[in-house]
């Protein structure tokens, strides 16, 4: 039986009626889903998959059937409804009993971290170019997030190495016979590099999908057989690239989704033993907490980063941690506590060395970088304080400073932009219009070259507040005609992928 999927388990079934509901409201038959089946495990390879009305029937009646039939059943069911239908909701039983895609509380394995990276690339793909795969996901906060994220620092047991994922029962193609040599790995690793370049001059909307293939492709090697450094230098990889997804997402409004990927990312970075990498990638999800109002939670994520990495980061990634503390201290209205981050970043970026060995992922935290975040905590402090002016006056010159250097860096357009807006916001807090509309001009000529949703959205939200207080400034009303012209409404996220 198992030629045509059957679990050959006959006793004690009921009819599942979770498949039935999804079947009925299809509006498929039976042979028309059964044909789909068959197509889709031949663009599988799985030859030896043939289904007929009867054993649908006996799937509606109970009969839990063998991989790769959940999953075909649920890329089908998917693409059908346009949401993400998983394995369980279907009624169904995977050969792997991983948690719901929607969650972050997962297990810090090697072989399901795998697993779930896949799973979750895999429907990102099939679903993104409709929008609905983020939709379909919540967002996790407070100790729903925090606490499982503590694991990150429980030590791996000695000795253990990270295993590769076992092979699906369903994998049906040949088995590589030989583990991947230097020069493939090095293509990988700087094809990384290569893509976060691109990320940094065009936005996240250009390449993500690239981005969220060759992560798809990197866990396939992960399920094959490799030598225990390979496999470290494999996690390492994965980890980048799905941070980098993660990120890429946030870029383009895609909230749930970057945040699973930055999940699934700190759990790829322990199986490959990096602790400042998974430093970094807490300090993306807590740029995430920021964005969202939940700048509590980011400061737990932060302190797990620092901890976690508390002796091995070199100075320019704890320049970076300190940087991001502040802001989450000037967002929770502390300016002693925001004043003494930004002293503590300055000081350790002032230690960095060319002869620190940095990663590629840190190189972005430049001196430009560095005065940004600190002026974005000041201009965040005025906010909280009321738009208070000694806050505006502290965040002034660093912004001119990040936005002067950044305006000389080809390659971090979305960085140019974005400080450009953040300028123009600190001209509207000082009450000087028309400088700020001189920013944000700035600001729309590079927007309309980086396919990058948050931009977008930064931009129409400073325009919007000068022309509701300054509507009457001749250089106001000029740029909300030209925001209006040359960037109209926003694109759906969804379409930016």
């Amino acid at each position: 039986m198992s030629g045509n999927g059957g679990s050959g388990a006959q006793a004690d079934k009921h009819p599942n009626d979770q498949l039935g509901s999804w079947f009925v409201r299809s509006g498929w038959s039976k042979g028309e889903l059964a044909r789909q089946v068959n197509r889709r495990a031949r663009q599988l390879g799985a030859h030896h998959i043939s289904t007929d009305t009867s054993r649908v029937r006996r799937w509606l009646d109970g009969e839990q059937p063998r991989e790769p039939i959940p999953r075909i059943l649920s890329e089908l069911f998917s693409e059908r409804f346009g949401c993400v239908v998983a394995v369980e909701e279907l009624g169904l039983r995977s050969a792997h009993q991983s948690p719901s895609v929607s969650g972050v509380d997962l297990p810090w394995a090697g072989p399901q971290t795998v697993t779930l990276i896949s799973e979750f690339s895999r429907s990102d793909l099939m679903l993104a170019r409709r929008g609905f795969l983020g939709t379909s996901l919540a967002l996790a906060a407070g100790p729903a997030l925090v606490e499982p994220m503590q694991r990150w620092l429980v030590p791996t047991p000695a000795g253990a190495a990270p295993a590769p994922a076992a092979a699906e029962a369903d994998r049906s193609g040949p088995r590589r016979s030989t583990k991947l040599s230097d020069p493939e790995l090095e293509l990988l690793e700087s094809t990384t590099v290569m893509f976060r370049q691109w990320d940094a001059q065009c936005g996240g909307g250009l390449r993500r999908k690239a981005v969220v293939g060759q992560l798809h492709e990197v866990t396939d090697l992960l399920q094959e057989p490799q030598p225990e450094p390979i496999a470290r230098r494999l996690f390492g990889v994965a980890a980048e690239l799905a941070e980098l997804a993660g990120w890429m997402s946030y870029d383009v409004g895609l909230q749930p989704t970057a945040q699973k990927y930055f999940v699934l990312a700190l759990h790829a970075a322990k199986e490959a033993g990096d602790k400042p990498l998974g430093s970094y990638i807490l300090s993306g999800m807590s740029r995430q907490m920021i964005h969202v109002g939940r700048p509590d939670d980011a400061l737990e994520l932060l302190h797990l980063a620092q901890y976690g990495s508390r002796d091995c980061s070199t100075a320019r990634t704890q320049a970076m941690l300190y940087a991001m503390e502040a802001r989450a201290y000037a967002n929770m209205g502390q300016p002693n506590k925001c004043h003494r981050a930004v002293r503590m970043a300055q000081d350790a970026f002032a230690d960095a060395t060319p002869a620190d060995g940095d990663p590629d992922w840190i190189r972005f935290f430049s001196e430009a970088e560095l005065h940004a975040e600190n002026a974005h905590s000041y201009r965040d402090l005025a906010y909280v304080a009321g738009r208070s002016h000694t806050y505006t006056s502290l965040a002034k010159p660093e912004m001119e400073r990040a936005v002067e250097l950044f305006g000389q860096d080809e390659e971090h357009q979305r960085s140019y932009a974005l400080n450009l807006i953040g300028l123009a916001t600190v001209h509207l807090l000082e009450r000087e219009p028309e400088q700020s509309a001189a920013m944000a001009e700035k600001a729309l000529v590079v927007a309309k070259r980086v396919r990058s949703e948050r931009v977008n959205t930064r931009l129409r939200k400073t325009v919007d507040n000068a022309a509701r207080d300054y509507a009457d400034v001749p250089a106001i009303a000029h740029l909300s005609d030209q925001l209006a012209l040359q960037l109209p409404d926003s694109v759906e996220a969804a379409q930016a992928v």
